[in-house]
């Protein structure tokens, strides 16, 4: 098969799992290169992984075998260096939010389709086996027409166990646009777009003190609402209820469960790929247990990139996690603090498509039967 080949900037904490499913698992990619701008973090994880060169970021981005930058540096910087990809000429897939703001997102998606190239994000995790499964019992009728759907993130915040918490709670942060994006996407992947949204939100602490380590003692001033609640109309006809919280010490709430005029399902956790569907239909006594009918149940992170990379070969074949996905959530989750802002329900203008359903039947490692 035909390679492509892939930089990553920023080698932090989740680098390691892109790193070992685009080396190991997606017969599609080659990593050449990586970038960090600490060169010493680039170096390690081109040690660790055989045929990978530390690079500067000048260097990967002139490098013109490298068709596709992924993204991972810290929310702030999204932008800024997908945008330099693209004016290099690449595709690029950047860690989630695709942006700080809908301005940077709008001109990010104009830039790439002047270069002719592709843009995308993550979370790739709605392409897992337990969503995906979701989807298909969705599409198939087993609950009917979607009436309704439900859905929670909700903890304490990352102050206790994150060695460098302080991003969390800057503009870019909060329980929304960290943990948001899993949830609206999946949400997104299994209703469609969202046309409406409502929302109340709040700073419930101004400050949060990190007590894990290196940093423990230093207080960290809160500059994003840190507990969001939101409605949303989907142009299905769906509502849809969402709450993220840094605020909450424990709960018992499902992540998400989509509820339709036949019957209810609860969906797996969406920062994952795996998990067990229940099933609920009308007349019938319980929960039942669905087995999953999609592959990749296992952390597969890098599947978004895999899929940019068949889509790059395979001209007119969409890829799933597309700009105009990931710029869709980032509208409904700036929709979400603006309607809290202002007191009144928020017109979402952006739009999109349903990602295509995962074929049946794949052997590890490949996206398309």
């Amino acid at each position: 098969m035909e390679k492509v080949k892939v930089g990553i900037v920023g080698c932090g904490n989740i680098s390691g799992i892109y790193f070992k499913n685009m080396t190991q698992v997606f017969e599609i990619l080659e990593v050449k290169a990586c970038a960090d701008l600490d060169m010493g973090r680039a170096k390690a994880k081109a040690a660790e992984f055989a045929g990978v060169k530390a690079m500067t970021v000048d260097e990967l981005m002139a490098d013109p075998e490298i068709r596709i930058v992924v993204n991972l540096t810290i929310p702030k910087a999204h932008a800024p260096v997908a945008l330099r990809a693209v004016q290099s000429g690449k595709s690029v897939h950047s860690e989630k939010p695709l942006s700080l703001t809908r301005e940077e997102g709008k001109q990010l998606l104009k830039e790439a389709k002047q270069h002719k190239v592709l843009v995308g994000g993550a979370p790739d995790t709605f392409m897992g086996a337990g969503i995906q499964t979701c989807r298909q019992l969705i599409e198939s009728g087993a609950i009917g027409t979607p009436v309704a759907a439900t859905a929670f993130m909700m903890c304490h915040g990352h102050e206790g166990w994150h060695p460098d918490p302080e991003f969390y709670y800057e503009v870019g942060g909060g329980p929304m646009f960290d943990m948001g994006p899993y949830y609206l996407t999946a949400l997104v992947n299994l209703l469609g777009p969202v046309k409406r949204v409502q929302g109340s939100a709040r700073i419930s602490f101004p400050t949060r003190t990190i007590t894990s380590e290196k940093k423990r003692g230093k207080v960290v001033q809160v500059e994003v609402p840190t507990h969001v609640a939101g409605i949303m109309d989907f142009e299905s006809g769906a509502v849809g209820t969402i709450v993220t919280s840094f605020d909450v010490w424990r709960h018992h709430l499902p992540c998400i469960e989509i509820h339709g005029s036949e019957g209810s399902l609860v969906v797996p956790d969406p920062n994952g790929f795996g998990g067990t569907p229940l099933l609920f239909k009308k007349g019938e006594q319980d929960w039942k247990e669905v087995a999953l009918t999609r592959p990749y149940a296992e952390n597969s992170r890098g599947i978004g990139v895999a899929d940019m990379a068949y889509s790059l070969l395979r001209k007119r074949r969409k890829h799933r996690c597309s700009g105009l996905l990931t710029y869709h959530v980032l509208d409904l989750m700036h929709a979400f603090h603006d309607a809290s802002a202002n007191g009144k329900a928020v017109k979402v203008r952006s739009k999109c498509e349903k990602p295509a359903l995962m074929p049946e039947g794949l052997k590890p490692g490949q996206l398309d039967a």
